[in-house]
Order: C-alpha cells, then sequence, then structure tokens
C-alpha cells in the first residue's frame, strides 16, 4: 500500500522548516504485533521484534508464518517485552544475534540480554544463553530502555530504564537504574569503561542519570554516541553521551512530573550534561537513524526519529554535526512509530507500534 504524506510543521525547540520533499510510505509487510525492532541481514532479509516476544523473519517481501524458535522467555506486561535485536559485528561468519528483553515477573524483573546463534535456514535460534542482567530489578512493567548498538572496538552499549518507581536510584551508578552500560560482546564489564575499579559506580556504566531511554546511535558528522530518552511531562531529550557523565533525571529535566511537581530545567555549571534538543510537549521518541541513502541528498546525514505519542515522523535538521531545524513527517498516516532504521539498501524503514493487523513495517521512498 502507498500512501503520500505531506508533511506538517511543529513549532519546537529548534526551528520549524519547509520539506524538501514529497515523500511516500510504502507497506512491506503488514500484519504484526506491536513490532519493536529491526535489523537487516547479509541476504537482504529482515529480523523483526514483536513486543509478546515474537521474533519474526521477513524475506522477498513476505513475512514468515511462523517466529523463528529459541527466542528466551519473555516478561510481557506494559512496556515489558521483547526489544531491540542487533547482529554481532561478525555475523557472517558467526551468526550470532542479540536480543534485548524483560526478564522476571510483575513482582521482580530487569532488563536483559541473551544471546543465540541463528541457524543457516533462520528458522532457530541455537544455543540462546541469556548474557546479561541488570543490576536494576524492580516491579512493574514500566522504563525497561533496551536500546543496543555495538561500537567500532567491539564493545556493547545497552540502554537501561530507572523502571519509573525507582527514579532516584538513576543518581546512583553504583546499579544500573537509568544508564547505559558497556559491555563485551559476552554480557561483561568491557574494559575501560569510567568505574572500571568498581570503587564510585558499577563496572558496566558508561553514563547514568537517565529516565528512558528509547533509541541509540552513532552521530556520522563526529562519531560520538547520541542517545533519545523519555522525559516525564515534557522533556524528552536528545544526548550526546560521554563516558562518566550524570545526565541529571531525576534532579534536572525540561519537564515537570506528572503530578505537576515542578522539577528544575537543565541550567549551565549545575553539573549536569544537558540535551542537545529537548521537546516539550513530549512527542515520545523512540528510534532513530542517521540518513545515509540516495534518494533524498539534502537529507544527507539529517536524524530521523519516530514518535509514539506524536504519531510522527521527525526530521533532525544537522549541520556539520549542529542542529539546525526540524519537521514533522508522515502526520497523516496517525500511527506509533516505535523504530527507524537506514537499511543497506539505502532506504529509510520505519516500524509501526499496532497490534495485529496494524503493525506495518514500511519503507520510505520519493512520492511516485
Amino acid at each position: 500500500m502507498l500512501r503520500a504524506l505531506p508533511a506538517l510543521l511543529l513549532l519546537s525547540a529548534a526551528p520549524a522548516m519547509a520539506q524538501d520533499y514529497a515523500i511516500e510510505a510504502e507497506t512491506v509487510v503488514d500484519g504484526l504485533d506491536h513490532p519493536w525492532s529491526l535489523t537487516f541481514l547479509p541476504d537482504g532479509a529482515m529480523l523483526v521484534t514483536e513486543r509478546a516476544g515474537r521474533l519474526r523473519l521477513v524475506r522477498d517481501g513476505a513475512l514468515a508464518d511462523a517466529p523463528i524458535g529459541g527466542v528466551p522467555n519473555v516478561f510481557n506486561n506494559r512496556q515489558a517485552g521483547l526489544f531491540d535485536v542487533v547482529l554481532h559485528p561478525d555475523f557472517a561468519e558467526n551468526r550470532l544475534v542479540y536480543l534485548s528483553f524483560a526478564q522476571g515477573n510483575t513482582v521482580m524483573n530487569r532488563t536483559a540480554i541473551a544471546r543465540g546463534r541463528l541457524s543457516e535456514d533462520a528458522t532457530q535460534l541455537e544455543d540462546t544463553d541469556v548474557i546479561f542482567r541488570a543490576e536494576a530489578a524492580k516491579p512493574g512493567g514500566a522504563h525497561y530502555g533496551g536500546r543496543m548498538i555495538f561500537l567500532d572496538d567491539g564493545t556493547l552499549l545497552l540502554t537501561i530504564g530507572e523502571g519509573f518507581i525507582r527514579m532516584d536510584q538513576a543518581q546512583d551508578p553504583t546499579n544500573h537504574f537509568g544508564t547505559i552500560v558497556r559491555l563485551t560482546e559476552d554480557g561483561e564489564p568491557a574494559p575501560g569503561n569510567p568505574f572500571a575499579d568498581g570503587e564510585e559506580g558499577d563496572e558496566a556504566v558508561w553514563s547514568y542519570g537517565h529516565r528512558n531511554p528509547q533509541a541509540i546511535a552513532i552521530e556520522p558528522f563526529s562519531g560520538d554516541v547520541w542517545e533519545i530518552e523519555h522525559g516525564p511531562r515534557g522533556g524528552d531529550e536528545i544526548n550526546r553521551i560521554v563516558a562518566g557523565a550524570n545526565y541529571g533525571w531525576p534532579l534536572a529535566s525540561n519537564g515537570d512530573h506528572y503530578d505537576g511537581e515542578v522539577i528544575p530545567d537543565h541550567a549551565e555549571g549545575d553539573g549536569f550534561e544537558a540535551p542537545l534538543l529537548h521537546w516539550t510537549p513530549s512527542i515520545a521518541p523512540s528510534g532513530m537513524a542517521f540518513y545515509d541513502g540516495a534518494d533524498f541528498p539534502d537529507w544527507q546525514g539529517d536524524l530521523f526519529v519516530g514518535a509514539l505519542a506524536g504519531s510522527h515522523l521527525r526530521r533532525v535538521d544537522l549541520e556539520d554535526g549542529e542542529i539546525a531545524g526540524e519537521e514533522e513527517l508522515l502526520g497523516e498516516l496517525g500511527v506509533r512509530i516505535r523504530d527507524v532504521r537506514m537499511g543497506p539498501d539505502g532506504s529509510l524503514y520505519i516500524l509501526t507500534d499496532e497490534p495485529e493487523p496494524d503493525g506495518a513495517l514500511m519503507r520510505i521512498v520519493p512520492a511516485r
């Protein structure tokens, strides 16, 4: 199905701008149930996670009937479930797949990572093992983070939420609440982490003071790690991640608590890393990708962000790595966008966070 989608302008912390291109969203597959993340296999097939705990295969524009076997048991409740899927940097040789997920039950649960080897026919994860469990166990079903990315040095970053009811713990780097952790490919704390001696913080912690980090990617101009997280009532953030830095939650935020209690805004000299950009009111950002395709040359290097509450795709215009403006795209779809990825074919892909049969994998193409 093709939909022509004119852009809508939305006021925000950066100036709005006119759309440069007419675009369409082309449905690759639908029939998905709250899809959460997407990755691309070397042969052109795709793996898609569904929050309920299913890993799906998309090949030649068709969704395989049966989910891939060997996925770990997932706690599926509210925001909890199966989250991200990433491939080992040497996947072509070792076929290792990494899954982040909520592990446990309503009484006690946490963010975890499992690793398995994808069978040659892509129907089964073999020898699946849980290689990391966050030291951040809590009840309920909220704020898990769960995004992963491999860095050029072969280490793995994982975002971990503060569990909502454990928000104060985000200021304590001796645990994993509200952190980004940096791990080896086997799930151990990576050498060179800022608290490697274990005295002032946990050995795995890379940064802390986060609320609910929903996306992580490498900014191509600088090579820096950028992260996106949900604020409370307002104050969604794009951050540049600095090893050992404190991002302020819940002591500083450009949003306020849901009950109206005021939180001090980020301010120069407060000791916290301030966001590059924040959104108030919230758009509930989730998933991001830096554009490097050929279809839209003027968008090279720009950041694309999915919006859940805002039900649109947000383009953040970057000039030499600096934020120059924003625009809202795909608003006429009226769907929550959970993930955004660049495909190996140079196309931009999105996942819509809708229940079966409306959850879809879509490709963004020039209007015809």
